[in-house]
């Protein structure tokens, strides 16, 4: 019997390490292990994982094959997973083959306690429907200027303040926790017209703001465990998930006595004559009828999108711009013309007493280019998935099964000598300008995938680029920030492209005085060398 037994165990080992050394050679990419596929490495690099994508697909070519979970009959399937960044893949996925690549089962499930169908998180008809309703409402000029007076507001009444007092005590500032809590205020108060107030002096901790970011937290970890892990834990009321539960019923009080106030209030807007410009009124006075549960995934939504990635490229930019003094030399430059031209000339220091106006940021051409740049190099979404529903082959070749899982690396796009020439480590905004520098040049959109592409590219990206520009604006123009002594900057390894440990950083008073003399003096010998030429 023991021998039966023992030959049984040795005839199944040596099969599967047949079937392994077989289907090993048919995957590129990291090394595959027995029975964790390439988990060990995933594991090894955790801690420079985007950086450990992209050497991958460099020494591929652009695109890897490898499997998570290297067991006969998953291996091909659930546990297989495409990883590319060649742009003509991305918009094979995004765009062409765009109903073969859905989110997915493994996505919807994380997040549907959060999330529910709402538009980031669905497929299909549901997802269609929600495009077309908010899209009407994205392509409206009213909701850029209702970003563009929530934006100036929180600027001029809290971050400028904020940022006042540090340069004048002396003290470092966690330049991350301001940005995330000044985007937090906005996209509130865009999506239902409701200031929390998490900027406000002291910084206080905000109810609904904790409830949101714990949920949120939760909701991200399920994608570290195995589903059918996560979800015992759930029911067993374990770990993370009672916190997900307690932080659900939270944000659920708050929306719903939001959503009830404001249907009051939209009942009486006639008479008080105060109208609600934000995307929750916009929805409720459609002529359809929409559920709460409804509405307040609408809200959540879109804070979840408005709110990390505005502030996630905030912070690289301000720390490309440290690194890059040549740079920032050019975007304080660009402020000051328009600000000489649009405030006059006379009183440089009034500059600072209101934020840039609608018409005055929409011209800073080399502000925008280098926080494209930025969003290049630092994507706030460096990675996104997709789920693969019929048998498929990608331009390049690489056949993906049914059932599997494809991961797009836009970190990786942006950093492919291929795709952005021999200089694509280096940060330099004028890959986004016309040749006389005058005129913003976007690239094509499966190179520079920050705003994803095809039928799901974000509606927002106007008004992701007026707030980023509007606080860079508002920064730069008031003070020069440098790096904490010793503070690391590094990459935190989840959804969002977050700093690690914060961004400390000292600010000091900017010396605009110097800028506009500079300025004046080569207008003279501009005019000089014009005379000479007549």
């Amino acid at each position: 019997m023991d021998v039966s037994i023992a030959l049984l165990l040795f005839t199944a080992i040596t099969a599967y390490l047949l079937w392994f050394t077989f289907i090993s050679r048919l995957l590129r990419g990291p090394r595959v292990w027995p029975l964790l596929g390439s988990l060990p490495g995933l594991i090894e690099n955790s801690d420079r994982m985007h950086e450990w994508i992209a050497d991958n697909l460099r020494a591929c070519g652009g695109t890897y094959q490898t499997c998570i979970c290297a067991i006969p009959f998953l291996a091909r399937k659930q546990g297989l997973v495409t990883v590319t960044c060649d742009p003509k893949n991305l918009e094979h996925i995004l765009k062409a083959r765009f109903d073969n690549y859905p989110k997915g089962p493994t996505w919807q499930a994380v997040f549907h306690d959060l999330l529910g169908q709402g538009i980031f998180n669905s497929d299909g008809d549901t997802w269609l429907f929600q495009r077309k309703t908010a899209a009407l409402e994205f392509t409206t000029r009213t909701l850029r200027q209702a970003m563009a007076r929530w934006v100036s507001r929180a600027i001029k009444l809290r971050f400028c303040p904020i940022l006042e007092t540090a340069q004048l005590r002396g003290e470092p500032v966690d330049l991350q926790d301001l940005l995330l809590r000044l985007t937090f205020d906005n996209i509130c108060g865009l999506a239902f017209g409701k200031d929390p107030q998490t900027l406000a002096p002291g910084l206080p901790n905000n109810s609904f703001a904790v409830a949101f970011d714990r949920a949120t937290e939760a909701s991200l970890q399920r994608f570290i465990l195995p589903e059918v892990l996560w979800k015992l834990k759930k029911w067993l009321r374990l770990g993370m998930e009672v916190s997900l539960s307690r932080s659900l019923v939270h944000v659920d009080e708050y929306l719903s006595n939001v959503i009830s106030t404001r249907k009051l209030e939209l009942m009486g807007q006639q008479k008080d004559g105060n109208p609600h410009d934000d995307l929750l009124s916009r929805f409720m006075k459609k002529k359809e009828s929409y559920s709460d549960s409804f509405l307040q995934h609408v809200a959540l939504n879109f804070i979840l999108a408005g709110r990390d990635t505005s502030s996630a490229a905030l912070c690289w930019f301000f720390w490309l711009v440290i690194q890059n003094p040549t740079i920032e030399d050019k975007i304080l430059r660009e402020i000051c013309t328009v600000l000489m031209e649009t405030r006059g000339e006379d009183e440089v220091s009034s500059w600072v007493d209101e934020p840039l106006g609608f018409e005055e940021v929409d011209r800073l051409i080399y502000l925008k280019a280098a926080l494209s740049e930025t969003l290049r190099l630092y994507p706030s979404v460096p990675e996104d998935s997709k789920h693969v529903v019929a048998d498929d082959v990608l331009p390049d070749g690489t056949f993906v099964p049914a059932g599997s899982s494809i991961t797009y690396s836009i970190y990786s796009v942006g950093r492919m000598k291929s795709t952005w020439g021999e200089d694509c480590l280096e940060f330099r905004p004028e890959r986004w300008l016309s040749p006389d520098g005058k005129q913003f040049i976007m690239h094509d959109s499966y190179k520079f995938v920050s705003f994803n592409a095809g039928p799901r590219i974000c509606l927002g990206k106007d008004l992701a680029y007026l707030q980023m520009k509007s606080i860079a604006a508002a920064v730069l123009l008031r003070h020069r920030l440098t790096v904490v002594p010793g503070h690391q900057v590094e990459q935190k390894m989840s959804l969002t492209l977050f700093m690690k440990y914060g961004f400390k950083v000292n600010v000091r008073r900017r010396d605009l005085a110097a800028m506009v003399a500079r300025i004046r003096k080569e207008r003279e010998r501009e005019g000089e060398l014009n005379l000479e030429e007549e």
